[in-house]
């Protein structure tokens, strides 16, 4: 895991226990002093979200502890695309370029520009160096890009 994407999941984390937590113990307490609780579908609403939050930062927790955070910023691969690798691709066709980050499966997010290590772009793009072509292959079809650019600066 990149050292970018601990923080985030460490902030993450923090907003589960310090926010969400007491916001959702708040609304089962609401919904509870409405009376009935078989029928009270916001006392379930509530305590189903309280599961998942919990869910949540067990899993975050979990992760966290068990992860080897990398500094991508000492990382010298040169032109070779390794992990934390921040690459620029432009579309052969369209001449279109996008900017993705390969890094940890629970880091992603493609929104973002991150792909995971596992994604099929990332496994095509491991080991390329800068200049190379690259086929992937689209729910649209396949793609051919040309990696523009390999950095690993933050």
């Amino acid at each position: 895991m990149t050292m970018q994407g601990a923080q985030r999941l460490r902030q993450e984390l923090d907003l589960l226990k310090t926010v969400k937590r007491p916001e959702v113990i708040t609304a089962i307490a609401e919904a509870r002093a409405h009376g009935d609780l078989k029928e009270n579908a916001e006392y379930h609403a509530a305590r189903e979200q309280q599961g998942f939050i919990e869910g949540r930062i067990k899993q975050l927790e979990s992760e966290l502890s068990h992860s080897e955070i990398i500094d991508v910023s000492k990382l010298n691969a040169g032109s070779r695309i390794v992990f934390g690798a921040k690459v620029v691709l432009a579309d052969v066709d369209t001449d279109e370029e996008k900017r993705y980050q390969i890094v940890g499966d629970l880091e992603a997010d493609i929104k973002l520009g991150l792909i995971a290590i596992s994604s099929p772009l990332a496994r095509a793009l491991i080991g390329k160096h800068e200049g190379d072509s690259v086929t992937i292959d689209a729910p649209a079809g396949q793609r051919e890009y040309e990696i523009v650019s390999v950095s690993y600066a933050d």
